[in-house]
């Protein structure tokens, strides 16, 4: 059976959410759109307390649910303190690459609803000036925030309203090739997040319904750890879509979709990741199954929360994770193809 999925409506999709800052945290006007989105398509959204969302889609057996999960947040950093001069040191949400920043544009929002211009550099940014420029390790210590305002003390910046604990979103620069390459900071999980809105949206428009009913979960604190340690609690199995690794003594490619057996929290649910390998086998898809051992993921969360579920992670395939990231579309075509073969076989 032909899968024909919306390329633009998905390109879009990456552009729009890739539009919008949401750090661990800071994530609520992700969620909105979210909202907004599933409105447009007629599904039911709710929110949990944590600020998680939550799209849900009726199936023809309405007597069980499976759930989906990406997550909306992405890495960032937040002001910890400012400096005599009034630049700003930073601490790190989650686990971006340091040196991958260095020059990098950057937002700081304050807790009144200003937002700053800036730039993060390193403390010895100029070749003709210093001359460790090139070599200088890059770390919290080793980097600030240059605000683009016109300030030289720390009085100063104060008076902007700038404090310690406001989010420094940097800058994602998207790019959608022509030849099918996405390239953009926060991929991972984002891309994930279009790939399950358009496969939705795929579903709606065609009127197409799951075997059974669906639970979408959008979370928000998957950066930090702890993303769906807890959600309905009328989910008995996760599907967790999330980046697939790209790299060292790894068989997944950007054009692939990945099937993740295990991760640094251990091994995912033998029978679900069997029934992902057997759909990607039959349908021809382009896949490959992995072992990620620096990796976790929103599905980790749940386990570790103490949720009686079964649990499965795949993702199309991402080049250079928490840097500056790379994928194509014919791995996003394949996890979309995947997601959607597991939501219509019947069980």
């Amino acid at each position: 059976m032909e899968i024909t999925f919306d390329r633009e409506y998905v390109y879009q999709t990456i552009r729009e959410i890739m539009d919008i800052d949401s750090p661990s945290g800071f994530a609520a006007r992700a969620i909105d759109y979210v909202e907004r989105w599933a409105g447009d398509l007629g599904l039911e959204f709710s929110r949990t307390n944590k600020g998680n969302g939550v799209v849900s889609m009726e199936g023809e057996d309405t007597s069980r649910t499976v759930g989906l999960c990406a997550h909306m947040d992405t890495l960032g950093l937040m002001v910890r303190s400012i400096k005599e001069n009034g630049r700003l040191a930073f601490t790190r949400v989650g686990g971006p690459i340091l040196p991958t920043l260095d020059s990098e544009l950057c937002r700081v929002y304050t807790r009144t609803g200003e937002v700053y211009e800036g730039t993060i550099f390193s403390m010895s940014p100029a070749a003709h000036v210093y001359p460790d420029a090139g070599s200088r390790e890059r770390t919290e210590e080793t980097m600030e925030v240059i605000l683009d305002e016109k300030v030289t003390s720390r009085a100063d910046t104060e008076a902007l309203g700038i404090q310690p604990g406001d989010y420094i979103c940097f800058d994602p620069k998207t790019v959608i090739t022509d030849r099918g390459f996405i390239k953009s900071r926060f991929l991972d999980d984002k891309l994930s997040v279009a790939i399950l809105m358009g496969v939705l949206h795929h579903m709606v428009k065609n009127g197409i319904r799951p075997a059974c009913n669906v639970k979408v979960l959008f979370s928000t604190y998957e950066e930090v750890g702890h993303g769906m340690s807890s959600f309905p609690e009328d989910i008995p199995e996760l599907l967790c879509v999330d980046m697939g690794c790209v790299g060292k003594d790894l068989g997944c490619t950007e054009y692939q979709v990945s099937i993740c057996a295990k991760d640094s929290s251990g091994p995912y649910d033998y029978e679900m990741t069997s029934r992902l390998i057997r759909l990607a086998k039959e349908n021809g898809l382009g896949y490959a199954v992995d072992i990620y051992p620096q990796y976790s993921s929103d599905a980790s969360a749940a386990l570790r929360g103490g949720r009686d579920i079964r649990a499965a992670l795949i993702g199309a395939g991402v080049f250079a994770s928490h840097g500056y990231e790379r994928s194509h579309y014919e791995g996003v075509e394949n996890c979309m193809k995947l997601v959607y073969l597991y939501l219509t076989e019947k069980q």
